[in-house]
């Protein structure tokens, strides 16, 4: 795997709360197989959000309701993208769009795969998205975001970078990060 570069941080949205005080960074980084590591870093008092809980992690709708990490992924190929949700419980979704909005959940062989690890000064979450994921081509554009839930059940919204307006991570304003997946090894 690739080293992890230096980390971006997420803002949030000037219309929501941010109580609690939090940090959220974000590392994005080629891993073995034309995968893509995505890493996560919210730094807060656990105690003051929101954390879901389910017995089984997997695929699951309506993630973004609660405290969730989400990437959308441009290719060369835009306005195709795609959208990922992971929810620190392990649960997850994929949704493929031909253009702004336009799309549903996509068909999914090879599940990504997330691990969370509570730290004293927060949470971690990987995500680690196979290549088969992933739109075509080596280049990429990517919209990095999180939804956080406060303990009261108020949500902000996180990311590189905001359109106007409302909180919405789809714009193609909030595909802030260019990344190229290295060539394949011979």
């Amino acid at each position: 795997m690739n080293h992890l570069p230096a980390s971006q941080t997420l803002c949030p949205h000037a219309d929501c709360p941010t109580q609690p005080p939090l940090r959220i960074n974000v590392e994005v980084a080629a891993a073995t197989g034309s995968a893509l590591l995505i890493r996560y870093r919210l730094l807060v008092d656990l105690s003051r959000i929101r954390l879901p809980v389910v017995a089984a992690p997997g695929r699951a709708d309506g993630l973004w309701r609660h405290t969730c990490f989400e990437a959308f992924i441009a290719g060369e190929d835009y306005p195709h993208y795609r959208e990922f949700n992971f929810s620190p419980d392990g649960r997850w979704q994929a949704y493929a769009f031909a253009a702004y909005r336009d799309g549903g959940a996509m068909a999914v062989d090879a599940p990504p795969t997330i691990a969370q690890v509570a730290r004293a000064d927060g949470l971690e979450l990987e995500a680690r998205l196979p290549g088969a994921l992933l739109p075509a081509g080596r280049r990429l554009r990517l919209g990095l975001s999180a939804v956080i839930e406060d303990a009261d059940g108020l949500l902000s919204y996180w990311a590189l970078r905001h359109a106007p307006g409302k909180p919405d991570f789809h714009h193609p304003d909030t595909f802030a990060l260019d990344f190229h997946l290295p060539l394949p090894s011979a």
